[in-house]
């Protein structure tokens, strides 16, 4: 695990290039069938699957759970991050195991033909992609956990300004303390994440003052896990610059 700090204390880590070859993997049914039905008991009624039709490392879905009367947005779920540990620090291995969530506004592009552009497809790109992440580089994501696109971080697609995404705890589901942890049977704990898209300045203060400090900002502005791209930079450098 990494040795390099942030200046507010955090441990940085950095992925090198993967160097093991593809491996092919196929979906844990049972695990599906029981992520499936705690996402539709605590978010609501599965609309679709976007299946992976090839699989390396994990066999990795995204569960969508449509708008509804009474939530504007769509929600986006990973299904198979779960099926391997991750490589957690000693003493967290009660951590091993997580899927992701997203939200996007009701008005998203979610077809096939819209989702051949990264401006409407990067919310699910950005799920897989750290979805497989601590598999292909036998690391691990936890909350507060941030992760730019690229260094320097550039922006995820044409339609936005956010270049990173950090891991928070999901709101937006009922009963979010219960949602957070699904018990598996064989004692297995598989703890969900939500995903909140950060502008390049947000991760900047994040690294200088600390993920509470940066939490506090983004709860002040209202801002949780459905994608806003026309949102307000909390950390503008003239902001907290001193």
């Amino acid at each position: 695990m990494s040795s390099e700090l942030s200046k507010s204390g955090q441990p940085i880590y950095r992925h090198e290039e993967r160097k093991s070859d593809f491996q092919f993997a196929s979906g844990n049914e049972e695990n599906i069938e029981r992520i499936s039905s705690h996402v539709e008991k605590y978010i609501g009624k599965i609309d679709r699957v976007f299946h992976e039709v090839v699989s390396d490392l994990i066999h990795l879905d995204v569960l969508a759970v449509h708008p509804s009367p009474t939530r504007n947005y769509y929600t986006f779920i990973t299904c198979g991050m779960s099926d391997l540990p991750m490589t957690v620090p000693p003493g967290a291995e009660k951590l091993r195991f997580a899927e992701l969530l997203l939200c996007v506004p009701s008005d998203w592009m979610i077809s096939e033909q819209a989702f051949q552009q990264e401006e409407h497809y990067w919310p699910i790109h950005w799920l897989k992609k750290l979805a497989r992440l601590p598999h292909e580089y036998n690391s691990w994501l936890y909350y507060a956990h941030t992760i730019p696109n690229g260094d320097p971080a550039q922006p995820f697609a044409s339609n936005t300004r956010f270049s990173g995404m950090m891991l928070g705890l999901p709101t937006i589901a009922s009963h979010a303390k219960e949602f957070f942890t699904l018990t598996m049977p064989d004692d297995k704990e598989v703890h969900f994440f939500s995903l909140i898209p950060l502008y390049t300045e947000e991760m900047e203060y994040k690294l200088q003052h600390g993920a509470d400090s940066l939490f506090d900002k983004l709860g002040k502005a209202g801002v949780n896990e459905i994608v806003n791209v026309k949102r307000k930079n909390v950390c503008k450098k003239s902001f907290w610059l001193f």
